[in-house]
């Protein structure tokens, strides 16, 4: 069994189901015990921004706030280098604990062999 999960994840509003798939299981995840890394690319970039997940709405799924905060407390999240450009993001705009990173960081993280990768 995997020890590490990275989940990437591309959706945002413009996929919400997705998105909110992917932030439950990364949640999940952490809350299991499993070391969780989340990625946040494309429109899922949003979320890096304090407030913005507090704006997301889909019936029947965890307030997606909820879900960050038991993601960061037992993982990491990560927001794609060149996602948080194309947007006008710096680190100094992210929630307390949100990572700015690149390719090359996650292509690491991914290739070890206890490492299990999933994309929504």
């Amino acid at each position: 069994m995997a020890k590490k999960l990275v989940i990437k994840v591309t959706a945002g509003t413009d996929a919400p189901e997705r998105c909110s798939q992917a932030f439950t299981v990364a949640s999940v995840a952490a809350a299991s015990g499993v070391e969780v890394s989340l990625w946040l690319t494309g429109e899922s970039a949003w979320f890096a921004l304090p407030g913005r997940a507090a704006e997301f709405a889909l019936p029947h799924a965890a307030p997606l706030p909820d879900l960050i905060e038991a993601i960061r407390a037992g993982g990491t999240i990560t927001l794609c280098t060149q996602c948080a450009a194309r947007r006008g993001i710096e680190q100094k705009d992210v929630l307390e604990g949100v990572r700015i990173a690149g390719a090359q960081v996650f292509v690491s993280e991914i290739m070890k062999d206890d490492v299990q990768a999933l994309v929504y």
